[in-house]
């Protein structure tokens, strides 16, 4: 019997913040996988290696974990005033199933390097900080990415630290504009609701649309801490449980879904988050965190697991609601008028700032600003079976 050989495709490895993924330019693309579809998603699950129902990713680029099994595609951007065009695919571990519905903020800081080593940026200076204008296509709205430059190149090493990176690089400031969008901020309505879940119970939650769709929670409303590390929850079945079934009822809530059996084919968003008053822990890595060194606990879960430091995009909504009085996080980190939040995660801690306003007696999110870094990790070609037909 006869067998197709793999075929090869340009594609680069690059980490982003806290997460990893493998880079596309679209040109670069097969033909019928430059379009959204069925050969698109055949083709990243491939290279990623999903479905694995040994949760391994060995036969793929994939890692095994919702941080590092991503996929992003770049092109020219189609929009005026923008330089390129990000579309962000997350790829699920044991499913068939590519996510298409939000961003990955970590990823972003990658984006600008890639666009500019992929020469889809027109113009950037030798030395100083090349300004990338990023039109995130999952979400259509616009992010900054503030690239260091030195001699031409861009500068990826760098002293700056940065908790959930083993190791230092050059810093990379990204910024959201208005990163609501078109969406409404609060989508009930209310800084804070009750959220009732059959079953589970009855808990206080902020729903907000700002980076990504996240449900807060108190922590102490589900029994946690506020401290907990990923092994605290993701070995506890119950516990996932739970968390699924409150995002399945607060995606309906926030109006992202009729019904809550469409939660499953929507995993990468709404986030669920919980906070909780600033308190001492070690983090995973076995650094000491002070209760005086933070504002507040948040801890996170992606795509049905308790993440491992913060997602980008879940910090543009922890930074927007801290700055927001009312709001259960603005509450946990103590209440009144914030720019800035500074926040402990499993990882360590991470410092956001937001700009809001009130006009019209509506609360209006002008922009969200945090530190990252990026660098290339390898660059080449992917080899995978052709699975276009």
């Amino acid at each position: 019997m006869n067998h197709k050989p793999q075929i090869t495709i340009p594609a680069t490895y690059m980490r982003g913040g806290t997460s990893k993924g493998v880079f596309f330019n679209l040109s670069d693309l097969p033909e019928a996988a430059q379009q959204p579809g069925e050969a698109r998603d055949r083709l990243l699950l491939r290279v990623i290696g999903s479905p694995d129902p040994y949760g391994k990713h060995t036969d793929g680029m994939g890692g095994a974990t919702s941080s590092t099994s991503k996929t992003v595609i770049l092109s020219k951007s189609s929009q005026p005033d923008h330089d390129v065009d990000y579309l962000f695919g997350q790829v699920a571990i044991d499913k068939p199933f590519l996510d298409w519905s939000g961003n990955c903020g970590n990823l972003t800081a990658a984006v600008g390097a890639f666009a500019i080593k992929s020469g889809l940026v027109d113009k950037v200076p030798d030395n100083g900080v090349a300004v990338v204008r990023i039109w995130q296509a999952n979400i259509k709205q616009t992010i900054l990415v503030h690239i260091p430059m030195t001699d031409g190149q861009v500068q990826e090493t760098g002293d700056f630290e940065l908790d959930g990176v083993t190791f230092p690089a050059a810093e990379v400031k990204v910024e959201f504009v208005n990163p609501v969008g078109d969406a409404e901020l609060f989508p009930t309505g209310n800084l804070v609701d009750t959220l009732e879940v059959p079953g589970v119970g009855s808990f206080e939650a902020t729903f907000i649309n700002a980076g990504i769709p996240t449900i807060f929670l108190n922590a102490e409303d589900i029994n946690c801490r506020g401290t907990e590390l990923q092994g605290d929850i993701n070995g506890d079945q119950d516990a996932l449980a739970m968390f699924e079934t409150i995002r399945a009822h607060g995606a309906v809530k926030m109006g992202l879904i009729q019904d809550i059996a469409e939660a499953a084919d929507r995993q990468h968003t709404p986030k669920v988050a919980f906070v909780a008053p600033p308190k001492s822990y070690t983090s995973s890595s076995g650094k000491s965190i002070s209760e005086t060194d933070i504002d507040l606990n948040v801890r996170a879960l992606s795509m049905g697991l308790l993440h491992h430091a913060m997602m980008g995009t879940a910090a543009v909504a922890i930074a927007t609601a801290s700055a927001i009085p009312g709001t259960l996080v603005n509450l946990a980190a103590g209440g009144g008028d914030r720019t800035e939040v500074r926040f402990g995660h499993p990882s360590g801690t991470l410092k956001v700032g937001a700009e809001v306003s009130r006009q019209d007696g509506q609360w209006q999110v002008d922009k969200v600003i945090m530190s990252r870094s990026a660098r290339i990790l390898m660059s080449g070609q992917v080899y995978v079976p052709d699975v276009i037909e």
